[in-house]
Parts: C-alpha cells; sequence; structure tokens
C-alpha cells in the first residue's frame, strides 16, 4: 500500500538536494500505540524504550555496505533448474555483541536470492536439518496447490521435499518462507526468509536495471522483537516479555543506529522492498522529502512508472522503486507496529552515494497493460476477519488444524469478488494464495495510483473493509488446497487463516 500519489509526468526529474548521511532519529510512539489483544497484560508490562546508551549498545553488527543476499545458482538439465536449498539453524548477532539462535536457508540467518525466469520448468530440492518439520511456501507464485508449501506439504525434520512446476509468473518481486501450522512466526522471525526474483522478456523488463546486485538492489527489511538476551520473540507471550528491543534489520543487518551504505555504479538503481517483518508495517521515503519512482507492486509491473512520496508495506508485502542518483540519497524507514506491541521510528536506513557516470534513457511511459475487471457478472463473497479474545478467526472459524478451518470452494475459471472485512480493531494483512487480485474498493473509497496495480498481500485496518477481485486460473485440485490468512505471522498462527479449494466444478 502506497501514500500520496501523483501521475509521474516528471518521474525522471529528481531534486538534486544532497542527501548524505543523515542524522540517525528513532520516534517512539507514545503512549500504548497499536493496543490490540494483550492489551492489559502488556499494562503490566515494562517495554524497552531504549536510551540513547542503549541505542548505541544496540549498533548494527553489519556496519559499512549494505549486506546483499548471495545469488542462488541453479543448474540446469534437460530443460529443467534446480535449484538446491537447505533449512538449518544457526546463531547471528542482531543485537550488536549478542548471540542469537536463528535460522536459515543455506546459511545462518536469511536464505539466498533465487531468480527464475518466465516459462522455465524449476525444480527445488530442499532439505530439512532442523528439529521440526517445516515448510516452503513460495508468497506470491502461480503454482499447483501441492506444489504450493502450504501446510498440507509439511516435512519432516531430517526429511526433504522437491516441488517441481512452470513458471508462470511475469516479472515481479516474490519471497518464499516456512507456512507449517502453528509454526511459522517462530521459524520465519529467527531468519527463514529469502526474496525471489522473476524475469521475463518483455520490454519493460528490458528497460529497467537488472544487475543483481549493481542496479538491482533486494531490500528485505524485519522488524523483530529481541530480549536483551537476545531471544527472538514470536508469539503474544514472547511479546509480553519485559525489556524488549526492536531491532530493524535490512539484508540481516541491524540499522537502528548505523545508516547502511550503498555506493552506487550505475546512474539508475532499482530497488526491490519486502517486508518480511512478522507484523509491523514498515514506510520508506526520501529523506530530503523528494519522489520515489515506483514501478511495480507485489504482483509486477504497474501500468506506467508512478512519483510517489513513500512506499508503505504491511507484513508480506512487496514493492519495487527507481531512483535516478545524481547526487547523494538517504533513504528513510519509518516502522509503525501492526500488533500488539512492536517498533515504532524513524530510521536512515541507507545512504545511496552517486556514482555512475552514464545517462540513461527515459523511463518508458508505459510498464504494463491491466485491464480492470468489470465485476458486475462476479461471484460475491464476504470473508469476515475477527477475534474471541487471542483466538483469530476467518468466517467464524479458527484454522489452529485443517479440519478446524472455514473453506472457501470455487471452481477453476471462476471469477469472484470478495468484500474482506475487519470486524475486530486489530490491524491485519490479508494475503491469498494462487492468483493476484485488484482491489475494487478500500473502505469504500475507489483505488488510486498504484492501488490499480496487481496484489496478493493488502492492508485492512481496525474496523476497515476492502474488496477484492480475481480469477481463478490453470490449476485444480481435489486434494490440496490454497490459503488465504492474516499475514500477521501471529494471528496466521493463533487460527486467522483458511483454505481454498479450487476444483474442476
Amino acid at each position: 500500500m502506497t501514500q500520496n500519489t501523483d501521475p509521474a509526468d516528471d518521474a525522471n526529474k529528481r531534486p538534486k538536494s544532497r542527501g548524505g548521511k543523515g542524522l540517525h532519529r528513532r520516534k517512539f510512539l507514545g503512549g500504548m500505540a497499536g493496543i490490540g489483544l494483550g492489551a492489559v497484560a502488556a499494562a503490566g508490562a515494562t517495554f524497552g524504550l531504549l536510551t540513547e546508551a542503549e541505542r548505541k549498545a544496540s549498533a548494527a553488527t553489519n556496519t559499512g555496505a549494505l549486506p546483499i543476499p548471495d545469488l542462488l545458482e541453479g543448474t540446469t538439465t534437460d530443460g529443467t533448474t534446480t535449484f538446491t536449498l537447505e533449512a538449518k539453524g544457526g546463531t547471528s548477532e542482531v543485537l550488536k555483541g549478542v548471540t542469537s539462535t536463528t535460522a536459515g536457508y543455506n546459511g545462518s540467518f536469511l536464505g539466498p536470492t533465487m531468480k527464475w525466469t518466465s516459462g522455465d520448468k524449476v525444480l527445488l530440492n530442499i532439505t530439512n536439518s532442523l528439529t521440526e518439520e517445516t515448510t516452503v511456501h513460495f508468497h506470491g507464485a502461480h503454482v499447483p496447490p501441492s506444489m504450493d508449501g502450504g501446510p498440507q506439504n509439511a516435512f519432516a525434520a531430517g526429511g526433504t521435499w522437491a516441488p517441481t512446476f512452470t513458471v508462470l509468473d511475469e516479472a515481479k518481486t516474490l519471497w518464499y518462507h516456512p507456512h507449517a501450522l502453528g509454526t511459522t512466526a517462530k521459524q520465519a522471525t529467527h531468519g527463514l526468509a529469502g526474496m525471489i526474483i522473476v524475469e521475463d522478456d518483455s520490454p519493460a523488463s528490458a528497460a529497467l536495471p537488472s544487475d543483481y546486485g549493481v542496479d538491482d538492489i533486494p531490500l528485505v527489511f524485519q522488524c523483530l522483537a529481541v530480549s536483551a538476551a537476545g531471544d527472538i520473540k514470536y508469539d503474544q507471550t514472547g511479546y509480553l516479555t519485559s525489556g524488549l528491543k526492536y531491532p530493524v534489520l535490512v539484508n540481516g543487518a541491524n540499522v537502528d543506529d548505523t545508516t547502511l551504505t550503498f555506493n552506487a555504479t550505475k546512474t539508475r538503481n532499482r530497488f526491490r522492498a519486502l517486508n518480511a517483518s512478522p507484523s509491523d508495517i514498515i514506510t520508506i521515503k526520501r529523506s530530503d522529502g523528494g519522489k520515489l519512482t515506483q514501478i511495480a507492486t507485489d504482483q509486477g509491473y504497474l501500468t506506467a512508472p508512478t512519483g510517489v512520496d513513500s512506499i508503505r508495506l504491511v507484513a508480506g508485502a512487496r514493492a519495487e522503486f527507481v531512483m535516478d542518483v545524481t547526487d547523494d540519497v538517504t533513504l528513510q524507514v519509518v516502522i509503525t507496529t501492526g500488533w500488539i506491541r512492536g517498533g515504532s521510528g524513524t530510521y536512515d536506513f541507507l545512504s545511496v552515494a552517486a556514482g555512475g557516470s552514464d545517462t540513461p534513457d527515459d523511463l518508458p511511459g508505459s510498464l504494463n497493460t491491466i485491464e480492470r475487471y468489470d465485476t458486475t457478472d462476479f461471484t460475491a463473497r464476504t470473508i469476515t476477519l475477527s477475534n474471541t479474545g487471542t483466538s483469530m478467526k476467518i468466517n467464524g472459524s479458527s484454522g489452529l488444524t485443517m479440519a478446524s478451518m472455514a473453506m472457501i470452494s470455487t471452481t477453476l475459471g471462476a471469477k469472484e469478488i470478495w468484500t474482506i472485512t475487519n470486524a475486530s480493531q486489530l490491524e491485519h494483512s490479508f494475503h491469498l494464495h494462487d492468483v493476484p487480485y485488484q482491489l475494487v474498493s478500500i473502505n469504500g473509497a475507489a483505488p488510486t495510483g498504484v492501488d490499480l496495480g496487481w496484489f496478493d498481500t493488502y492492508e485492512v485496518v481496525g474496523g476497515g473493509s476492502i474488496k477484492i477481485a480475481m480469477e481463478f486460473t490453470d490449476f485444480a485440485d481435489d486434494s490440496y488446497m490454497y490459503m488465504l490468512h492474516c499475514h500477521l505471522l501471529q494471528h496466521e498462527d493463533e487460527g486467522m487463516m483458511a483454505s481454498l479449494m479450487v476444483t474442476d466444478g
């Protein structure tokens, strides 16, 4: 979700004020901002609003250059590209000088970036070296339900899973993370997350930066809850621990008191932002007040480059933007708590130093064609998000097991319009597996600007609602189901998840 959009008639005309490395700021929200469930218990706990000395003590372990996740190389044989992943435990310094128990794919924290090409067949050999079962969900990917990595695909410690499918997605930014019942928050917050870049041969892709780590830069954001001893918290009980700190990580580097640096070697640079936080909302902007040029939402390119003041992402959401860096620019991230209690504040997280000598062509005026749905004859449904105490529900059912979930049944080729109603006063992040959706209305208002793009994850504020439209294409199954759920991971694990069965009818 983005705010303050306007047409990008002059998207390439950048303010040439020098950002430099700005003063690092962390502004905590007053009172009990973001109170939801557990407010009474929270009021009795002492939360750690960091002093200046504590902020300095918790400075990043990875100071200096922005770390870039490794690019996972696949091997291609007989037309299939194979990627190998291992989910395993490890340790990392989330807080400076404090060792935390973490997890990662092919490493101790986070995972490598995968590049898929539209139309290619891929195979993923995934080993579970954890001490409990896991899954790997390809968030946002249009794949068969048996390969989606939902709860039905869970595999045991010591086991392997080898999904294979043809990449049907167009160019976009996806990600991968666990999705087993009851353990998603625990495993993802400890570091099991990685980015997926889908490439295609469209004219827009040919015109945009695409050299990974050079002018095509991943930004994986995480706002975590961590005790002074380094214990990463992931559930409601853990969030009520006294003295918690809320470090903000970018590609695994703590930016609470450190502005990372990126020395641009090209004038035009593309940034892929992923909010991999368990619950908190992130908003990205320039410290000098200049525009960002957004080019994509969750599910691919916008119709045209669009100038925005900021980019707001709920948990699980992604966006892409470009900047022509002719003077140094500092990027900021604003953290807003999205659950019981979380991080809050403004951080200068990345100083981009101008260094390109090239003069890029104007951005293309058109990136994509998005035909808006005429929903006159679409099948209408209402999906209600609610809670009873700490029990989270969709359509009145708490999805703690596959059997207890509410089930949405549809057929291949169906076109539907859903009203997602938030009957609670809690923040929710609505994620739909399988197919992208268009926003029809947001709290009763028609979408504008970048909200006219394609999504798979979108904010539903307390007491609010969104209407979304989608078409179920390509995949049907009588046994395997997709999921629809809140992507605040604690809410998901506490039951705010339903199943989606797409059959041949």
